[in-house]
């Protein structure tokens, strides 16, 4: 069944419906895309934090050396 016909069927039961039904399904229909929405976003932040979005940190040069320390850190 394409998409279109599946809308046609269920615009077709909804109108069937009594009002109180047909909100029902309205919410039903919200919860559905948001639930969605989230996912792909999940999907899209993952890709883009396992992706080279933050490669550039790899190349950075080190600001500071051993030379640099004052005084070391000493464990209790």
């Amino acid at each position: 069944m394409t998409k279109q016909a599946i809308i046609k069927h269920t615009v077709s039961v909804i109108n069937q419906l009594p009002p109180e039904k047909a909100v029902e399904i309205s919410d039903f229909a919200d919860s559905l895309i948001h639930r969605y929405e989230e996912l792909q976003l999940s999907k899209d932040l993952t890709s883009l934090a396992s992706g080279e979005s933050f490669d550039f940190l790899n190349d950075e040069e080190d600001l500071y050396t051993e030379n640099d320390i004052k005084e070391p850190y000493a464990k209790r």
